[in-house]
């Protein structure tokens, strides 16, 4: 049978234990009981996609002329600073891919204030400083600058960009002296430093203009040199404003411009009808299968239906844990995983019914079915795995997170069901036959 059965019993009672603790649980704070202090903090609260919760889905594209080559190193910049920036205001759980050669999907599950992230993903954020010598300029117009003069218009006055936000280190907002306007204050590296205090100690009197894409941010007087590398900038800035505008120089500026090709909007209501229909058509499914192995099987179907709740307790805590976000096609591999483990169940049980009718006692069966189903139970879930990595990098490369929610939860749940199958169903029939004198009527308790 199975040496060292107590241990497998009491391993698999802490694990369902931890795991229903999981299932359970919002936050866990242990406690430091020396001084009340916390020792660890872990959030566990689930993580729902776009599709479950609703949120804000947006498509941006490369806004370049037709033909421009663009190479996957300036894709996974861009990618990377929409990652931040988006991070930056506060966005929690957004999902930010690069999708094909020149587009970018975002989303960004429970997102309420969708006009802020949209601006602030699209700037490019070209920071320049331009010398505009005695011409001051008023906020939000648009002037042209020889940074890039390729893009210039004929017949419009150019102006000369001293230094970009390339030369900043670091930027903050504060408030000025009244406390009522905002500052961007910035620090400048040393080759930046240079170049602002050469500048400034050369054109006292004149205006230095600060421009963000082209539109004047600001257009202040130089009244002394700034040595030192370090300064502000002024403007009509609220609260709201003067931070996006830091994040987007604090992040840098975008290798390529983008545009918003689509934008799609779900609605939480009718995300929450999604979760409540799916849950269940999982519960219904769930119930009709376990009926199915009870009444079919017997003895071992009971087993069986015992350790696919451990397996649903173990992969939920496992979801919850890693923060893995869950979303209609990740539920769906998640019952298709849970079919894969009641697959192996079926595996196993079949052997052992044909074990038992070819006269072996019941110990020799129970091991028998194990050995002899266990190639195919290892071909089977093996080629499932490599058939979801496949999958996940396909999600991967052209953005379909669809197919990549599906592919992370039914990997997971199969490693999972091997466990339970293998582990948990083999100790529990054992305990089971050991509880119970099923020798003298093996067709009453197995159905052969």
């Amino acid at each position: 049978m199975i040496r060292n059965l107590t241990n497998r019993i009491i391993i698999i009672v802490l694990i369902v234990i931890f795991a229903l603790w999981i299932d359970f649980s919002q936050k866990i704070n242990v406690i430091n009981p020396l001084n009340d202090g916390t020792l660890f903090t872990h959030d566990l609260t689930p993580r729902l996609g776009l599709d479950l919760q609703g949120g804000l889905q947006v498509l941006l594209e490369a806004d370049v002329a037709e033909g421009t080559q663009i190479d996957a190193a300036q894709m996974d910049i861009a990618r990377e600073i929409v990652q931040q920036r988006t991070d930056a205001l506060g966005v929690n759980e957004n999902n930010i891919q690069v999708a094909g050669e020149t587009r970018i999907v975002g989303e960004f599950p429970g997102l309420e204030d969708t006009e802020s992230v949209l601006a602030t993903i699209q700037q490019t954020g070209l920071l320049e400083f331009v010398d505009t010598g005695t011409t001051p300029f008023e906020e939000g117009a648009i002037i042209q600058t020889d940074y890039n003069a390729a893009e210039t218009a004929d017949g419009q006055t150019v102006y000369h960009t001293i230094m970009t936000g390339a030369d900043l280190e670091s930027v903050a907002v504060s408030q000025d002296a009244t406390g009522i306007k905002y500052l961007i204050n910035f620090t400048l590296t040393s080759n930046g430093a240079d170049i602002f205090a050469a500048h400034t100690a050369a054109n006292t009197g004149k205006y230095l203009t600060i421009v963000l894409d082209k539109q004047v941010i600001s257009s202040p007087v130089i009244n002394e040199a700034i040595p030192g590398g370090q300064g502000s900038i002024s403007g009509n800035f609220t609260s709201e404003s003067a931070n996006a505008f830091a994040i987007q120089l604090r992040y840098g500026s975008l290798p390529i411009p983008l545009k918003i090709v689509e934008t799609r909007i779900i609605g939480p209501t009718l995300g929450a009808d999604s979760l409540n229909k799916s849950l269940i058509a999982g519960l219904i499914g769930m119930l009709i299968v376990a009926l199915f192995m009870m009444i079919y099987y017997r003895l071992p179907g009971v087993v069986a239906v015992v350790s696919i709740l451990v397996y649903a307790s173990v992969a939920f805590a496992v979801f919850k844990w890693f923060h893995f976000t869950l979303t209609l096609p990740g539920i769906a591999g998640f019952l298709l995983s849970t079919g894969a483990a009641l697959d192996a169940n079926i595996l196993i049980f079949e052997r052992l019914k044909e074990e038992l009718r070819s006269g072996r006692n019941l110990a020799q069966a129970i091991d028998q079915g194990w050995t002899r189903a266990w190639s195919s139970i290892r071909d089977s879930n093996l080629s499932t795995i490599i058939t979801s990595v496949i999958l996940f990098w396909f999600g991967s490369t052209f953005g379909a997170t669809i197919v990549k929610g599906f592919s992370v939860t039914l990997a997971l749940g199969v490693l999972i069901s091997l466990f339970t199958a293998i582990y948990v169903t083999r100790t529990l029939l054992v305990v089971s036959l050991k509880s119970f004198k099923v020798d003298d009527n093996l067709e009453r308790w197995f159905g052969i």
